[in-house]
């Protein structure tokens, strides 16, 4: 008797055929309660006298072919006979975006007893493991990171979203549907809002599919179906959302309100969207597979479709994972968006950020706003760890050639008058100067702001017959303040020693945060050891394996969390220890 998996998969695959998918060499199953259905290389039905050919296929070309039709897009909601009038005015009103008609009609059709959809949405989890789906517990496990305020702020707009509009609009929308007797939740629009972050990606339509009956290019007024297009086709694109603190969040904006002309390359329009089949490919470091979309129908015989295409490795075998690329995301983005991380994830990185309204408390902040809009400075950055490997404390690379021409010449213009000297330091600083030019400003003592200004007079003139240019007030800046003021404010904003700053950084992950409640470093990594190390005896039953389980071994949400938290720790670690030696550099240069 086949397991509700297996019937469940059945269906879904004589769904996908009658909907003109074509599994070309691979299959979909189970992996495991952690991953959920996969797709893997499979020799199914082939005879011996031409598996040789299947091999090459499998591993120099097409895995599976989907046709665009099958796409869950915007243009499907807006076309859809019942969704699409309603769905139309609040879009082109600007109500709504694009994002939110896919996510409404994901909760709809979840919830409709004899949606067409059915045998997809029955293949999909019903529970994540990101931040949002956390119990208050395991949320506590992120508490002093980015990610926990991050997590707490989209809820909430979430849920007030749910409320004001959601609601009501999918109960009408049922009655529409003749569903009177199906009920919406929140969980339903929260479960809709993950499929879609977790699913979704970023396809180059052809334009002659999105928009069939344009003639000509001039004619044609194009709506908004993505907001963020990139030419990256192998990661979702995501949204930021501010809490005015600058606070970077990922999901589904509360309520858009404008609306952007979309992205248009050639013949090639970026819509987001679910591909159902395609989007069951688990994501790899070193992927297995790319996709890629066929306008033409002259690589897999089926016109405007998506294709699995091999990234031609070698050595994979029948039964192996076929995997893509989500793109290069840090543990943060990776667990709120999709609910896993990467241990010693390479694409990891710290978010540092000195909040605006800060800056009202520190003396003088009138004349320092307005360097700062003058200079366009960032007030915000994000210090991946592969910066590292230029750092004081690492050998250097090829990449430090460039970097050292580049940093060169950046200096050579700011110092006009000669007063100050380029820093030894400079090749091996891995901070931007965007930020550390914002940092100066802030740091900016009394004295300091005057020469700032007198050098600023001298090219303004008298009569004030110019502006200054943005890189003109960051030279008079450096030339008037150097570097020591910017790395201490530096220091002290990822470390916390001064407590003067307690109540101003409240979003970027610091180190007094980070510890407070969870430890040190090495407590999370003692934690991990112990969890990994958790054995079952051969002698226990299978009830005693359960319940040593059950009490032992930790869950995959706090496992996540103390990896995330764990690398937040470790990157800051690093980045204060390049910090203070920089600082160190350019108190003993004078700078």
């Amino acid at each position: 008797m086949a397991n509700p998996e297996e019937s469940k998969l059945d269906l879904f695959l004589q769904w996908l055929q009658l909907n003109g998918v074509q599994q070309r060499g691979c299959k979909i199953k189970y992996c495991d309660s952690n991953k959920g259905f996969g797709i893997f290389l499979s020799a199914d039905d082939v005879s011996d006298g031409n598996f040789k050919a299947l091999f090459y296929e499998i591993n120099f070309g097409l895995l599976l072919v989907v046709p665009l039709d099958l796409a869950i897009t915007p243009m499907r909601v807006l076309q859809d006979p019942i969704l699409g009038p309603e769905c139309s005015a609040m879009f082109e009103e600007g109500d709504v975006d694009d994002r939110f008609l896919m996510i409404l009609f994901l909760t709809i059709e979840r919830l409709r007893k004899n949606s067409s959809w059915k045998p997809y949405f029955d293949m999909l989890p019903t529970t994540f493991g990101n931040p949002l789906w956390f119990t208050d517990d395991e949320l506590l496990e992120v508490k002093g990171t980015t990610l926990y305020h991050a997590t707490e702020l989209q809820k909430k707009k979430l849920l007030s979203l749910y409320e004001d509009k959601v609601k009501n609009l999918v109960k009408k929308l049922l009655v529409l549907h003749g569903e009177t007797e199906s009920e919406v939740s929140f969980e339903d629009f929260l479960w809709a809002n993950s499929i879609f972050w977790t699913r979704a990606l970023n396809i180059p339509f052809p334009c002659s599919y999105v928009y069939p009956q344009v003639q000509d290019e001039q004619d044609n007024t194009f709506s908004s179906f993505n907001r963020n297009a990139e030419s990256d086709t192998s990661k979702i694109s995501s949204g930021e959302l501010t809490d005015g603190k600058g606070l970077e969040i990922y999901g589904v904006e509360g309520q858009a309100t404008e609306v952007t002309p979309a992205s248009v390359q050639g013949e090639t329009v970026w819509v987001e969207g679910l591909i159902p089949g395609i989007d069951f490919c688990n994501h790899d470091l070193k992927p297995a597979a790319n996709w890629e979309v066929d306008g033409t129908g002259s690589t897999t015989g089926v016109p405007f479709s998506m294709y699995l295409l091999s990234a031609g490795k070698s050595h994979l075998q029948v039964e192996d994972e076929i995997s893509i690329s989500y793109g290069s995301k840090g543990n943060e983005e990776l667990l709120y968006l999709y609910g896993f991380v990467i241990d010693n994830n390479p694409d990891d990185y710290l978010l540092v950020h000195y909040p605006l309204e800060a800056i009202q408390s520190v003396p003088f902040s009138e004349s320092k706003a307005q360097l700062l809009e003058a200079q366009k400075a960032e007030l915000r950055c994000l210090l991946p760890r592969s910066l590292l490997d230029r750092g004081f404390f690492q050998a250097g690379t090829l990449q430090k050639e460039s970097n050292d021409k580049c940093n060169v010449v950046l200096v050579s213009n700011y110092s006009w008058c000669g007063q100050r000297k380029m820093p030894s330091y400079l090749n091996r600083l891995v901070f931007p100067e965007d930020f550390l030019t914002a940092l100066r400003t802030i740091a900016m003592l009394e004295d300091e702001l005057y020469q700032v200004s007198s050098l600023l007079q001298e090219l303004v003139g008298s009569n004030g017959e110019r502006q200054p240019t943005d890189k003109e007030v960051r030279a008079a800046i450096w030339e008037s303040c150097g570097d020591s003021g910017a790395l201490q404010l530096l220091v002290d904003l990822l470390n916390m020693k001064s407590l003067k700053y307690q109540a101003q950084f409240l979003c970027c992950s610091r180190m007094v945060d980070l510890e407070e409640g969870s430890g040190t470093e090495e407590n999370d990594t003692e934690l991990l050891e112990k969890a990994c190390s958790t054995e079952i005896p051969e002698e226990y039953t299978s009830f005693e394996a359960n319940e040593l389980i059950t009490r032992e071994m930790m869950s995959k949400s706090r496992w996540c969390s103390i990896v995330y938290r764990r690398g937040q720790k470790q990157l800051t670690r690093l980045f204060v220890k390049e910090a203070e030696h920089a600082l160190q550099l350019a108190l003993s240069e004078g700078n």
